[in-house]
């Protein structure tokens, strides 16, 4: 799940896998949306985008929230952000995060990630 900004990066960077149906994406811009899309649908993610800074509740207690709800199976959850401090590194990887991205995003990385979790 991802905010408006992130949405348009996907939508670069996976147009061709989204229009193939290699790849198909749902989007909630907060992070009540995403935990209310995941309560509706529990089985179809199994990735999870969030910025840390979102409106309403923050990435990263979106985050604990996901990891502390989902496990069977736990959907990966990669956190993105404009901030690449140890602090927020360090957080994210203690709640349970499976990557932490920084922005401005690497989209070949991005793209080549998303492969993986296939």
């Amino acid at each position: 799940m991802m905010n408006k900004m992130c949405k348009c990066c996907l939508s670069n960077v996976s147009g061709k896998e989204i229009r193939n149906g290699e790849m198909t994406f749902a989007f909630a811009f907060s992070g009540e949306e995403a935990l209310l899309y995941l309560e509706s649908k529990p089985h179809e993610a199994v990735l999870i985008l969030s910025d840390i800074n979102m409106p309403g509740m923050s990435g990263l207690e979106l985050l604990k929230k996901i990891k502390m709800t989902y496990k069977n199976p736990p959907p990966v959850v990669m956190m993105i952000t404009a901030y690449g401090d140890e602090e927020n590194y360090n957080t994210a990887m203690q709640l349970g995060a499976d990557d932490f991205l920084t922005k401005p995003l690497e989209f070949a990385l991005l793209k080549e990630k998303l492969r993986e979790i296939k």
